[in-house]
């Protein structure tokens, strides 16, 4: 009956009908642990070269790698959440639910690091083997020290940390919980710094009735829970630079924000000072035919806490269903605290009837505002995702050009035995980057991935990023080779060989190209005469555009 029902769900989603009431939705989605545990062998399981990219715009790496970086065939990863060192950027951590095989649906607390700003990372493995865990929620406080919320089989969650800069688990510490926990450091430095606030969906409650729980001595007791004015679920924390609390979710009908002024004082009782509906011409949604048994997405809150024009500026973003559209990532901002909220504006440029789904935001310390979704505008049968991102530098008034980051990739496979690619993605940044935690199937599998981007040259590496790959193998060339290539969109291109001189020596390929390609090369020139041993260079153009590989003839 549950999958007839989410069948159904998920069609009458797809043909636009409003689908049902949002206290249906509150009480439909939530982690109960449905398969037993089963030990598997990581060290047989198929490998292969993961997608990675390297650009000046962005890079972007596979975490759930073995040691060798190697994708294993065969394992899972979604639902990521990252956190950056504050002290250290390069310093970072990412948490999913992490699937051993996609034979079995039970989870653990995956986990990897960066300490070189995310090029490479190690994934040690989970934190407990064979202990259900889901729903990884992490941060950094001020001083560096790191928070990885996970929740049980049983709704209870637990705050690991690590506070010695290294890599060594201190806890777990009980910290109450719920269903779709969400968690926020305060990082303000005054008398709220280092408290942990978190809440969740109150009817999958460990302290029914109670949604919310803070901690002012480090993470290692959490208080009573209590309830949030309105009852928000599906959102997130957001703390300013006085340290006044932002939470924001589905609630009363429509999207709501909650903001306590006191929640940072240790020696008092919490106070919601008020709840604001935020209209975002739509409402929080999921079970579509992109992601059956997952969310379009959860809704977002961040603050301005810049010196600039846009100080104390509060934002909340979440892609929606909408009367025209099955999904749009839509945008509020409010200039007086949370009290009032502007007109929505969708971000997403593209013709009405796409999905635009997983909307995440972050705002740097800067005040520019990131954004990221999966957006399927690209492909004409409307259902293979490309990630997409928009910024802004002016508050929200203006919005840069949507840029694609990805090949398009389809969500629907490499299921672990749900229907899912999990239900958020994770953003934080800085000054000079946006770093973005998600997951994708552009490997064949579901897999956890780190993107670094930098907006300042996202418009400028366009052109750079429709050439995924482009790779000589072997090289040193004996007898043969092959030149493989990736573009994003179909591109007329040349592929021509070049002496060190810069002296053109044969054109290997010339005409239209997309996707993968192979061109087969011996080493040889005009009548397939050999090439004399030495060093040479092969260049594929298109649009003005060139890169040039290195290649040694012996």
């Amino acid at each position: 009956m549950k999958i007839q029902f989410t069948l159904l769900i998920s069609c009458l989603f797809f043909t636009g009908v409003q689908l049902i009431s949002q206290e249906l939705l509150r009480d439909k989605h939530h982690e109960v642990p449905d398969h037993e545990y089963v030990s598997v062998d990581k060290s047989v399981m198929q490998r292969q070269v993961g997608y990675s990219a390297r650009f000046s715009d962005i890079i972007t790496s596979q975490v759930n790698v073995d040691a060798n970086g190697l994708d294993i065939i065969g394992d899972a990863g979604n639902e990521p959440s990252i956190a950056v060192d504050p002290t250290n950027p390069n310093r970072m951590v990412i948490g999913w639910r992490q699937f051993d095989t996609v034979t079995n649906n039970f989870r653990q607390a995956g986990y990897g690091y960066s300490l070189d700003g995310g090029f490479t990372w190690t994934f040690p493995g989970v934190i407990n083997p064979g202990i259900f865990r889901s729903d990884p929620v992490l941060d950094f406080d001020a001083q560096g020290n790191f928070y990885y919320n996970s929740l049980q089989g049983t709704f209870e969650c637990d705050v690991y940390q690590i506070t010695d800069g290294g890599v060594a688990w201190s806890g777990p510490f009980p910290a109450k919980g719920g269903d779709k926990q969400w968690m926020r450091m305060d990082r303000s430095g005054g008398i709220g710094d280092q408290n942990n606030y978190s809440y969740w969906n109150s009817n999958f409650s460990t302290c029914e009735p109670g949604q919310f729980t803070r901690s002012t001595d480090g993470s290692f007791t959490f208080e009573d829970c209590l309830m949030i004015d309105g009852d928000p679920f599906w959102g997130t924390l957001a703390v300013d630079k006085s340290g006044d609390l932002y939470i924001t979710g589905a609630g009363n009908g429509g999207i709501i924000l909650v903001k306590s002024t006191n929640a940072k004082d240790p020696n008092e009782n919490i106070v919601w000072d008020f709840v604001t509906t935020v209209n975002l011409d739509g409402q929080l949604n999921g079970f579509f035919p992109l992601n059956p048994q997952g969310l379009m997405g959860q809704t977002w809150v961040d603050v301005d806490i810049s010196n600039g024009a846009g100080e104390n500026n509060v934002y909340v973003l979440a892609s929606v269903e909408r009367a025209n559209d099955p999904g749009d990532v839509m945008f509020a901002r409010s200039t007086d605290g949370g009290a009032s909220f502007e007109p929505p504006v969708r971000i997403n440029t593209d013709a009405l009837g796409g999905y635009n789904w997983f909307g995440t935001m972050s705002v740097a310390p800067n005040g520019r505002i990131d954004v990221v979704w999966l957006d399927t505008r690209d492909d004409p049968n409307n259902f293979n995702s490309r990630l997409y991102y928009s910024f802004s530098e002016d508050n929200g008034t203006t919005w840069s050009n949507n840029e694609p980051l990805s090949p398009a990739f389809d969500s629907t496979v490499g299921w672990p035995q749900q229907s899912k690619m999990g239900d958020y993605f994770d953003m934080v940044s800085d000054n000079d980057y946006a770093y973005l935690a998600w997951a994708n199937t552009i490997n064949g599998g579901q897999d956890v991935y780190f993107t670094r981007i930098a907006p300042e040259e996202i418009v400028l590496g366009t052109l750079e990023r429709t050439l995924v790959d482009f790779s000589l193998a072997p090289n040193p060339i004996e007898n043969d080779t092959q030149i493989q290539f990736q573009l994003q969109s179909e591109k007329n291109i040349s592929i021509v060989v070049y002496d060190v001189l810069g002296k053109p020596i044969t054109t290997l390929f010339e005409g239209a190209a997309n996707g993968k390609m192979q061109i087969p090369w011996k080493g040889t020139a005009g009548q397939n005469s050999k090439l004399n041993s030495g060093m040479y260079f092969i260049a594929i153009a298109f649009d003005g555009y060139q890169k040039t590989l290195k290649a040694i003839i012996k």
